[in-house]
């Protein structure tokens, strides 16, 4: 932490705590962005952090949000008859979090794909469907419940590979027990 005194700041136990010379503010609509007072600049990451955080859920009962003489946000607390330019929200803070997709590669396989997907009221054409890729695809697509329809040149391959998936459902559907 040599580097945080270095830079002005003091060693905490917490990393939420914020540098001396910074505010935690909010806009209206509830995004918590951070007020450096010493360089006059606002940022909408947290100093120490780096997160981004935003207020969960609307203003706790009796709360209401106004606007003052000069323009300024202000909080009005009905039940205990008091002001505040804090917003009560931010006592309920929820870290910003962007889930990214996960990453799919040439090693992935269709199943893993379409995990927990439920394809039962899709129509999928596949082209060249009784073999290779086209078959996986198929087979993959029809095991999630989907309606397959193949479009393949060779019509007693097509019907093997037909024959190949109903019997892989065949059997995934008796192993599952109905309650």
């Amino acid at each position: 932490m040599a580097a945080l005194k270095y830079a002005g700041m003091d060693d905490t136990d917490s990393d939420d705590e914020l540098p001396p010379g910074w505010e935690e503010r909010s806009t209206k609509d509830g995004w918590v962005y951070y007020a450096n007072h010493d360089e006059m600049k606002t940022q909408w990451e947290h100093p120490k952090t780096g997160k981004k955080k935003r207020c969960a859920g609307d203003l706790p009962y009796g709360w209401e949000q106004e606007t003052d003489e000069k323009g300024q946000i202000i909080y009005v607390d009905h039940i205990n008859k008091r002001t505040t330019y804090f917003d009560p929200r931010q006592a309920f803070t929820v870290e910003d979090v962007i889930v990214k997709p996960k990453r799919y590669d040439g090693n992935t396989a269709a199943l893993e794909i379409l995990q927990g997907r439920d394809l039962s009221d899709k129509v999928i054409l596949i082209t060249g469907g009784n073999a290779g890729i086209g078959f996986e695809t198929a087979r993959s697509f029809a095991l999630h419940g989907a309606h397959v329809i193949l479009a393949c040149r060779n019509l007693s391959r097509a019907s093997k590979a037909v024959s190949s998936i109903q019997q892989e459902w065949d059997i995934l559907c008796s192993q599952v027990s109905w309650n």
